[in-house]
């Protein structure tokens, strides 16, 4: 069996895209124009398509401009994490105490108790934490495709974002301390 190294398929296909950014190609297997994906970080601001096809960066400003909003959803994407934390504990009904058996020390039995609180479904603060969730899955989105650009300067504007969203809203998170937990 010969086995070569040439392709007999046809070679009108769309060749793999270059190291640099995106580049136009005048015609792509179905006749229209089209877009590579870049596919290694690069640092560029030229022809920088983010999210939609219109809107394409081509100057310093433009993915300036780009980064100060990727950077700012970021830090409201953190902000909507905590804000929805906060109103569900602001929203808890249904307070319950359950009390359960558990061994202690010297085969004596000791009584542990969990506080459970639920919500109601077809309430105001449900429907709120609702559209709240369908927010933040929409900008996370919107996030992880604009790091899949690549683009060093707007992966960098994601996470400073992620990282600053962070550092001011986490500081009112609910930690949960567990005193009956035995691993330490």
């Amino acid at each position: 069996m010969n086995m070569s190294m040439h392709d007999n398929h046809n070679h009108d296909t769309m060749p793999m895209a270059p190291s640099g950014p995106p580049h136009h190609h005048p015609m792509s297997p179905s006749g229209h124009e089209g877009m590579m994906m870049q596919m290694t970080f690069y640092f560029g601001y030229k022809n920088v398509e983010l999210l939609f096809s219109g809107l394409l960066i081509n100057s310093v400003g433009g993915m300036v401009g780009a980064c100060v909003v990727v950077f700012l959803f970021a830090v409201i994407y953190e902000g909507l994490k905590i804000s929805r934390e906060c109103l569900l504990r602001k929203s808890q009904v249904n307070v319950r105490y359950n009390s359960m058996p558990v061994p202690g020390p010297n085969g004596t039995m000791l009584m542990e108790t969990h506080k459970t609180v639920g919500q109601q479904m077809f309430s105001m603060p449900h429907l709120i934490q609702t559209v709240l969730h369908i927010v933040q899955v929409v900008i996370s989105y919107f996030l992880m495709l604009v790091f899949m650009t690549y683009n060093g300067y707007l992966c960098i504007a994601v996470a400073l974002g992620a990282g600053v969203g962070y550092f001011l809203f986490s500081w009112k998170k609910a930690v949960v301390v567990d005193i009956t937990e035995h691993c330490h």
